[in-house]
């Protein structure tokens, strides 16, 4: 969590240094919620972190995405503690209408028996809390606490600690807290089944099942295991390179997405970055993983909270618009033998032309919440190899995704950016004035280029 080698953990560095001689909860808004649609007309997906940074354990950044794949600067160093270190700062909103902190008070090098709580009513102005010392005899370090708030209402820590018999090796402690004012907590409970030399576990509820995601610092592997209990027993299924992340992997969060796959966002300190996978099988197979745009190399170790909240776009159902480009603003969408391009239309365009330009907008084929494209012929407008065209709706579950997309706000007033259901992070944007699917890549040119503003239909 600080730079180090790649080959190094901090956990390896530590051993080595040792070794020297002495010279009410919101369902979907809370880690381990589980809550999935897009959001309805008028409001808006937002998913916060909070992040130390690469270059400084001193503070900690905010940002936000619709996304929860290109995250944007909300506050830079938003909030400092009085004293100490900032580090592995997890999330959550709690009943009071708050948003709560939990983080790593000291740096790697030094003993750290203790976790901070700060809270803040926006994620931008923060106060501090306290310092709690974590009460578990002869404690040595007390490591990268994470929010787990049960289907009960419970906010819960899972927190990773280590003794002074052998200051490197961890075991995740569960502390509940027993007051609404998060000020007071159980005494710590090992959690069963996961066994030592495992740190930074994070979990999250389906059903009655837990599920682990846990970091096994002998092997370098994130790994999976499952519980029908939160403090346990939990079985390991999962290790090695059973997902394909690779080895040198931590820190991971675990959300679920609009359209009800699950997102674990890892802290790749072994190459410096900072990488998402996806999973829609519960866990059982997950995507080859990517770096998060913008931020991957400078945020460290974070959680991920999920709300929903006003202001998202609106567009109306079952009306007929064109679509203009929100930077190129004599161009519209159009259907040019059966593919979507971009070309200049304007009142002296023929008749064809301007029907070609003209879309029935309807409920989103996949999710009624999202929108699917219709043209005059009753084709739906759908990506296929990255490209966007028209087809004739076959019926199959995989055409309904495929011509599903998410309304996000786009980078002008009133304009709109056009989510692929079934590939997360990837939009409808114009290239070379056609319109393809393409994978955000953070900057201001894409998100332009992957807005269009809802106008008048053509014909």
């Amino acid at each position: 969590m600080t730079t180090r080698p790649p080959s190094l953990s901090r956990r390896t560095l530590l051993r080595a240094m040792a070794a020297l001689p002495a010279s009410a909860v919101l369902l979907g808004e809370l880690p381990g919620g589980a809550f999935a649609a897009a959001p309805a007309s008028g409001s808006a997906t937002r998913y916060t972190i909070v992040p130390f940074l690469n270059s400084d354990d001193g503070t900690v950044n905010v940002y936000q995405s619709d996304d929860a794949t290109d995250f944007r600067l909300v506050q830079s160093s938003a909030y400092t503690p009085p004293s100490n270190r900032i580090r592995d700062a997890s999330v959550f909103k709690h009943t009071d209408g708050y948003y709560y902190i939990t983080y790593t008070t000291h740096t790697w090098q030094d003993v750290s028996t203790t976790i901070g709580f700060a809270r803040s009513p926006d994620r931008v102005n923060w106060t501090f809390l306290y310092d709690y010392t974590v009460p578990i005899t002869n404690l040595s370090r007390a490591w990268a606490p994470e929010w787990f708030v049960d289907s009960d209402g419970s906010v819960n820590i899972i927190v990773s600690c280590s003794l002074t018999s052998d200051e490197w090796i961890f075991t995740p402690y569960l502390l509940t807290a027993t007051n609404s004012a998060l000020t007071a907590w159980t005494s710590p409970v090992a959690l069963s089944g996961i066994g030592s030399n495992h740190i930074d576990t994070y979990i999250v509820r389906t059903g009655s099942t837990y599920h682990a995601f846990t970091k096994n610092e002998t092997a370098k592997y994130i790994e999976y295991g499952t519980a029908s209990s939160l403090a346990g027993p939990y079985t390991i299924s999962r290790t090695g390179d059973w997902a394909g992340w690779g080895s040198y992997r931590e820190g991971p969060s675990v959300i679920q997405l609009d359209n009800g796959g699950w997102r674990i966002f890892f802290d790749g300190y072994g190459d410096g970055n900072y990488y998402y996978s996806d999973s829609y099988d519960t866990f059982a197979t997950w995507s080859t993983p990517k770096a998060l745009p913008a931020i991957s190399g400078t945020a460290r170790h974070f959680t991920v909270i999920k709300e929903t909240v006003s202001g998202g776009p609106s567009l109306a159902k079952n009306v007929t618009r064109s679509f203009r480009s929100a930077n190129y603003t004599t161009r519209y969408w159009q259907e040019q033998s059966s593919l979507l391009n971009l070309p200049v239309v304007t009142s002296s365009s023929t008749s064809a032309e301007k029907s070609a330009s003209t879309f029935t907008v309807v409920a989103g084929l996949a999710d009624s919440n999202g929108f699917s494209f219709r043209d005059a012929s009753g084709n739906y407008l759908r990506h296929y190899n990255y490209r966007a065209r028209f087809d004739a709706d076959d019926g199959t579950s995989t055409f309904a995704k495929d011509a599903t997309f998410i309304a996000r706000t786009g980078s002008s007033s009133g304009s709109i950016r056009w989510e692929s259901y079934n590939y997360p992070g990837y939009y409808l944007r114009h290239y070379n004035y056609q319109l393809v699917l393409n994978l955000t890549d953070g900057t201001d040119l894409f998100r332009q280029d992957g807005s269009f503003v809802p106008v008048t239909a053509w014909s």
